[in-house]
């Protein structure tokens, strides 16, 4: 009997689990969150066909890791999610390991995450939020300004991006653009295509969804903030390496820009999914944010719909059958 093992599952995630179980009549067990997939605990993929997962934390930096899931009998791991900086794809390709990935779970649900941010930062929410926890119920310099009049600009005008450009164009904001890629077709008449340089300079709004990949390491930091407005809102719902976080902190303090919303930060893994005594947290920087009236901070949740939740956990299950049953999954990572 086919049995896959499913790792790091929440409550939220276990009835869509159970769902597809029932309708291909195959094994799925569930190790429950916080659980993760690590050297210490490997034996547990034994007597398993397929291996699924999503966590924040590396799997392994040990190439035994992914010899030993070979030798299991593991052909495959899935994960659901889109990031794969957590998978050694070198390692997994030397052992005879495909590794597919869930690349378009649900662009709206993150688009409409940095929608909801950016609004509230355009209208000072965080701020005014703030006096009320002081009793204080003064508006006065919190005014704020229109889409209408605001330029938002998007680093990474892929599915998410491209997604957040519609939302934004269709409000009436002036949309500008930047990515690696050819510009795309289907965003004529949307957004204008710039430079990085002359977006950072331009925009009001400024919201990043880049691909996870080590090159995007820090891509916004101490020499980007210098170019921004100091009016301008900046958001971060792609990696948290990909800003430097430091940078950002010191920007804040030095008024480069207005305001930011972090969903997602360097060293993450050692807050998010956990909680703690007290006010503060293992990383240092975070603490620096969390004491900043004009931050908005969510833990990792843009993605967390019902619609995305979904589509993670079957599509996942769907590409870890495939491979077990021979086939190929289009969600392969070459």
């Amino acid at each position: 009997m086919t049995k896959i093992l499913a790792f790091h599952v929440r409550d939220d995630e276990q009835e869509f689990i159970d769902q597809w179980s029932k309708e291909h009549q195959i094994q799925v067990d569930s190790i429950p969150l916080p659980i993760e997939l690590h050297d210490n605990n490997i034996e547990k993929v034994k007597g398993y066909d397929g291996l699924i997962y999503k966590q924040r934390s590396v799997l392994s930096n040990n190439e035994s890791f992914y010899q030993k899931l070979h030798e299991y009998g593991i052909q495959q791991i899935a994960t659901r999610s889109v990031g794969i900086d957590t998978i050694n794809l070198e390692f997994a390709k030397k052992n005879h390991i495909r590794v597919t990935n869930v690349p378009s779970y649900s662009p709206e649900a993150v688009a409409e995450m940095a929608l909801t941010q950016a609004m509230q930062l355009v209208r000072h929410i965080p701020q005014l939020s703030a006096r009320l926890r002081d009793n204080n119920y003064f508006i006065e310099g919190l005014r704020s300004r229109e889409l209408t009049e605001l330029t938002v600009g998007i680093i990474g005008v892929g599915r998410i991006g491209g997604t957040l450009a519609r939302i934004f164009h269709l409000l009436g904001a002036t949309v500008i653009g930047n990515d690696i890629r050819p510009p795309r077709e289907d965003m004529r008449g949307v957004l204008t295509y710039v430079s990085k340089e002359e977006l950072y300079k331009r925009a009001d709004i400024i919201s990043i969804h880049v691909w996870g990949g080590a090159d995007n390491a820090h891509l916004i930091g101490k020499d980007q903030f210098a170019q921004f407005k100091p009016s301008a809102f900046f958001i971060n719902d792609s990696r948290g390496f990909v800003v430097d976080t430091d940078a950002l902190v010191t920007a804040l303090k030095e008024k480069q820009l207005a305001a930011a919303a972090i969903d997602v930060v360097e060293k993450e893994t050692s807050i998010f999914n956990h909680s703690f005594d007290g006010d503060e947290t293992p990383v240092p920087a975070y603490n620096e944010l969390k004491k900043m009236p004009n931050v908005l901070l969510t833990p990792h949740s843009a993605f967390f719909t019902d619609h995305a939740v979904k589509n993670m956990v079957m599509q996942a299950l769907d590409d870890t059958l495939t491979i077990i049953q021979g086939g190929v999954s289009p969600h392969e990572i070459q």
